[in-house]
């Protein structure tokens, strides 16, 4: 009963901080030998979890970026992470060393499931024979199914049609359109698959769009071996080096001269490399047919009372913006 009274928990409070500070130690003489990039010291245990704002980490990242350079460590707890910043960074790490920097860290309900390597699809899975032929696997069922034909484009076509009634049947409130454009978006997808789609308010797809939500994971590869690599993509579509404007929208980025669009080095939403986005071509497709009807049929604002929509966002896979409010008018005909 001695643990009970006071010396007896001195005794041990003092046993467990000294066990905790040889257990850190033992971390940091590992990150020492290591020769991780420069970085902030972190604390015993915590690591930088305190030395950043986990609410708006884009805009702490470009802090330690000014600080540290392009390439900088950080802790999370005891685990190493090195963060890699702006566009020639981004380009020696995804496309000079895309052998080193394509693994992904294991998965550990994989292990628990017992889900064998050629199970575990294409985003997570480690990079290797087994990635390789699915990845081989997926683009050929992509096509097989549509990708890149004048079919898909007429059912991303007659999607924004419906995204477009759906906007139409709130217009003049203050609306939040994450939810519609997160069915149209799986309407897609369900037309690509199922060659059909779903009315917005089906149980179906509205179960289908939060198992999609739910299923995004934070996916990163390792450099060195056993340290998490994390490729800060804001930091290169925000890069002050290549861009005129980089925080203002200037459409000029992406045109010559002459007012040709050309496209920019330094826009790579959709990742670079070995790992680059296999949906791109369908999401460039989205993108231009949903923008493009919705901006014909439709004026937006920021309704009365309502902040204007941030330009940070969840730092997740993907970035997600935060929530916001938009007002839709049907524009007259003729303007």
């Amino acid at each position: 009963m001695e643990l009970l009274n006071g010396t007896g928990l001195w005794s041990m409070a003092i046993f467990t901080v000294i066990f905790i500070l040889l257990v850190d130690l033992m971390h940091r003489r590992h990150r020492w030998t290591s020769r991780y990039p420069p970085g902030p010291v972190p604390w015993p245990v915590l690591g930088n979890l305190l030395q950043v704002d986990l609410s708006n980490m884009p805009y702490s990242l470009y802090k330690l970026q000014h600080r540290y350079g392009d390439v900088f460590s950080l802790q999370k707890g005891w685990k190493p992470m090195v963060i890699v910043n702006r566009l020639k960074a981004v380009q020696e790490v995804l496309v000079t060393h895309g052998e080193d920097t394509a693994d992904r860290p294991p998965v550990p309900i994989f292990k628990c499931l017992g889900v064998k390597p050629r199970s575990q699809g294409v985003i997570l899975a480690s990079y290797g024979p087994e990635w390789r032929e699915q990845r081989r696997f997926s683009v050929s069922t992509l096509r097989t199914f549509g990708m890149g034909k004048k079919s898909l484009e007429e059912w991303v076509t007659k999607e924004a049609g419906h995204l477009c009634d759906a906007f139409t049947a709130q217009a003049g409130q203050s609306i939040n359109p994450k939810a519609m454009l997160n069915k149209a978006l799986c309407n897609v997808i369900a037309s690509l698959i199922f060659a059909r789609r779903f009315e917005y308010e089906d149980p179906y797809l509205i179960r289908m769009v939060k198992l999609v939500e739910e299923s995004l994971t934070e996916v990163s590869g390792f450099i060195p071996e056993g340290t998490t690599l994390i490729i800060n993509l804001s930091s290169v579509l925000k890069d002050e080096t290549v861009w005129e404007k980089p925080h203002r929208f200037h459409p000029e980025h992406f045109l010559d001269a002459q007012g040709n669009f050309v496209k920019h080095e330094a826009f790579m939403p959709f990742s670079a490399g070995r790992r680059a986005c296999l949906g791109e071509p369908l999401a460039r497709m989205e993108l231009f047919l949903f923008f493009t009807c919705l901006l014909q049929r439709f004026s937006f604002s920021v309704p009365v009372g309502q902040p204007r929509p941030s330009t940070h966002g969840f730092f997740a896979f993907p970035v997600a913006p935060l929530p916001y409010q938009l007002c839709a008018v049907v524009r007259e005909q003729g303007l």
